[in-house]
């Protein structure tokens, strides 16, 4: 069935939770979302308390990790493989790029360091993230020495880092691109390479063979640091950056609204009517905290926080659901 459109709810909060920020990340293990990094003011990471939110319950709380705690950053990933969570990466106080890859055992509620320096992919941050039920998959971002196009695995089961051939001139490097897994396969979609670029991507780790596709039909305008998850054979984008601020990362540039979907079948995007305007609709923003989740037994997107086109970081959390064909 071809998802053809989808609402968004704003979910209530209880309690004190972590507040507004941007540039941070979220990830579900179950109903609960836990939230890591970010920053109020820019370039300044607010804090390494590991937040949860329940999404049943509507309330946040603040886990007291043990073992090996990050330190605060923004421009951080989060994802989960089952009940562990991995953060990698990021950008510190002093703006130093970083490359230590964490993990954290929601059973135990213990830190564990898995590699730095050498090991791994080089320091970087406002890169992207995603996994499947055996990898980490690590994308691009802003290195020490500039954007990366690089693409590295992170195998949870034997424990080792692999990197993948590099993609060529073709993927120039980037930061704040979407980075999904559909289907056994790693595409890249969009991003920061020195202006906004609107070119897809996609790696098959089984041949080991990068290709760029052309897509058509109501395609969205080039952008970065979007929020997007994939449905099925559907990759979701919401909102991001469509024209970046003379300021960089000081400032807020122009911030997109609409939710669009990609079939990666066909290749053929499509605007959603998603009651843009409304009350519930969060409205154009990017840089926010971004996952894949449920609500209501209903799959979609859950977005927290963010940057506004008045350089002011957000704090409300919505939750984004496509409609199929027959309007469930």
């Amino acid at each position: 069935m071809s998802l053809v459109q989808g609402k968004w709810i704003k979910l209530d909060q209880k309690g004190t939770g972590p507040g507004a920020r941007s540039s941070h990340a979220i990830t579900l293990v179950g109903q609960k979302a836990y939230v890591f990094g970010g920053e109020f003011t820019p370039r300044v990471p607010v804090d390494n308390k590991l937040h949860v939110f329940n999404i049943k319950e509507l309330t946040w709380s603040v886990i007291e990790g043990t073992g090996d705690v990050p330190p605060p950053r923004v421009g951080v990933t989060l994802v989960a493989v089952g009940e562990t969570i991995y953060v990698f990466g990021g950008r510190d106080y002093e703006h130093n790029e970083l490359n230590e890859l964490y993990s954290f055992d929601t059973s135990t509620n213990k830190w564990t360091l898995i590699s730095s320096g050498d090991t791994g992919p080089p320091h970087r941050s406002y890169h992207s993230v995603t996994s499947d039920d055996r990898h980490v998959y690590i994308f691009g971002g802003c290195g020490v020495a500039g954007r990366l196009n690089d693409l590295w695995a992170y195998n949870v089961v034997d424990q080792k880092w692999m990197q993948y051939p590099n993609p060529g001139d073709s993927l120039k490097g980037r930061g704040g691109p979407g980075l999904l897994e559909v289907q056994g396969k790693i595409w890249v979609v969009y991003g920061f390479a020195g202006e906004e670029v609107d070119d897809v991507h996609i790696f098959d780790p089984a041949q080991g063979k990068w290709a760029q596709v052309e897509t058509s039909g109501e395609k969205p305008t080039a952008r970065s640091v979007f929020s997007t998850v994939t449905i099925g054979k559907y990759i979701i984008i919401y909102g991001g950056e469509v024209d970046p601020s003379d300021l960089g990362h000081l400032g807020a540039g122009k911030f997109a609204a609409e939710v669009y979907a990609l079939d990666t079948e066909t290749l053929l995007w499509k605007r959603w009517d998603d009651g843009l305007g409304s009350d519930h609709h969060p409205g154009p923003r990017g840089w926010c905290a971004f996952a894949r989740g449920e609500w209501e037994g209903k799959e979609g997107l859950l977005v927290y926080g963010g940057n506004s086109p008045t350089n002011d970081r957000l704090g409300d959390i919505h939750f984004f659901t496509p409609y199929l064909e027959n309007g469930k």
